[in-house]
């Protein structure tokens, strides 16, 4: 007997072919986040053979969205940060400028309304941290000094794109896109303050509060001795809080769970609930790349090939060479320079996120959007062989640090 059961297909065809995929592309030497983002494609609307439901498929991202932010505030480190401030903060924010501004040049040249190119720019203008750790590790840099600017960067621009993604709803009637009825009645002025309002009180709620009632709830589940009780009270905390953020407080999914991993990561559980959420982070954050994948349109590349190729540039060489410029300026030599400029040469995760939300609220075209993974596909592929070019041509670059 046939029953109709839309969550296991597209979990069994979602997770099954990221699976498949994964591996071909680990065989391949290239990160299997390709492998994910392909499976995506294959069971999307725009492919011929299997299709997973979309609505649902966007359902589980949002879990895999959450669980993401979750690990990048478990693994946010204020000590990391403040190593580096003095290059890493106005670096980061120069750069993320920089590549905006070229998107949004891009943009304007094809046509598209300021507010799009605007979004584009930005999804453009942040490198993925799966890609950039893995590149890191795999040369053993994350604990020279290039590698620990490239944390420190990383960390700054994720935190960007944290207030991008809280203040983006508030701005898409002013940008062009969808606005409430509400917002739309308000001035720009007192729509910033009252997202900013909801922000602050969420985030005082969690330093008072959640600092102390997080850690004592997974103190008293260390005492029951029951791994599988810890595990579930990692989840629960951060799908909770990230829910709770979200409906009390009306801010993001994505900054609940930033901030309930970053409250989780000051207690002397971090490293365990690290290691306990990652098996299911992993998945979910399987799930959301092909939920990304789900959304390409194949047909771009043959449809606007310049607009691809002029998009793989931007992220490619002018993030590049504004991040190389910008650390040179700051006295770091020539190795420091082309490690950090090799390693933001490649968008991932934040740019799919922002790219979601930007076609939810109207911000973004179809096109936009299929630029945005074709580009990030494309950059991650590139980015293995830039990083081993670069290994080659300053094999002392670990050794290297400010010249001034």
């Amino acid at each position: 007997m046939h029953h109709d059961t839309p969550l296991l297909t597209t979990l069994v065809l979602g997770l099954g072919l990221a699976y498949l995929f994964g591996m071909l592309t680990q065989r391949c030497r290239m990160p299997p986040l390709i492998g994910y983002l392909c499976a995506g494609i294959i069971v999307g609307p725009y492919t011929p053979g299997p299709v997973a439901d979309p609505a649902l498929a966007t359902e589980l991202a949002e879990i895999g969205v959450i669980l993401l932010m979750f690990g990048v505030g478990l693994h946010f480190s204020i000590k990391d940060l403040m190593s580096v401030k003095r290059i890493a903060v106005p670096g980061a924010i120069l750069q993320i400028a920089c590549a905006t501004l070229l998107g949004m040049a891009l943009a304007w040249f094809m046509g598209w309304p300021w507010g799009q190119g605007l979004v584009f720019g930005l999804a453009l203008s942040v490198a993925s941290t799966v890609v950039l750790l893995k590149a890191l590790q795999k040369y053993e840099l994350e604990h020279t000094p290039q590698g620990r600017i490239a944390i420190g960067w990383l960390i700054v621009e994720d935190l960007a794109m944290v207030l991008i993604l809280v203040l983006l709803p508030a701005m898409a009637g002013l940008l062009g896109g969808n606005t409430s009825a509400s917002s739309g009645e308000q001035s720009l002025g007192m729509l910033l303050l009252t997202t900013m309002s909801k922000v602050a009180a969420f985030v005082a709620f969690m330093l008072i509060i959640g600092r102390r009632v997080i850690p004592w709830v997974l103190e008293k589940t260390v005492w029951t001795g029951s791994r599988e009780l810890f595990r579930l009270g990692v989840l629960a905390i951060a799908l909770g809080v990230a829910y709770g953020a979200s409906h009390l407080f009306g801010v993001s999914f994505a900054l609940g769970a930033f901030f309930a991993g970053m409250v989780l990561a000051e207690s002397e559980f971090s490293h365990r609930a690290a290691e306990e959420s990652l098996p299911l982070r992993d998945a979910f954050a399987v799930l959301f790349f092909v939920s990304v994948g789900m959304l390409f349109d194949p047909s771009i590349i043959v449809e606007q090939p310049l607009a691809l190729i002029a998009t793989v540039l931007v992220i490619v060489v002018g993030k590049s060479l504004a991040a190389w410029g910008i650390v040179r300026v700051y006295g770091y030599n020539n190795a420091v320079a082309s490690t950090i400029a090799a390693s933001l040469a490649q968008i991932g995760e934040f740019s799919f996120i922002l790219a979601t939300l930007g076609l939810s609220l109207g911000l973004l075209n179809a096109d936009a959007n299929a630029l945005i993974i074709a580009g990030a596909l494309i950059s991650i592929l590139i980015n293995p062989p830039l990083f081993s070019i670069l290994n080659r041509l300053i094999p002392d670059g670990s050794n290297t640090s400010k010249t001034s």
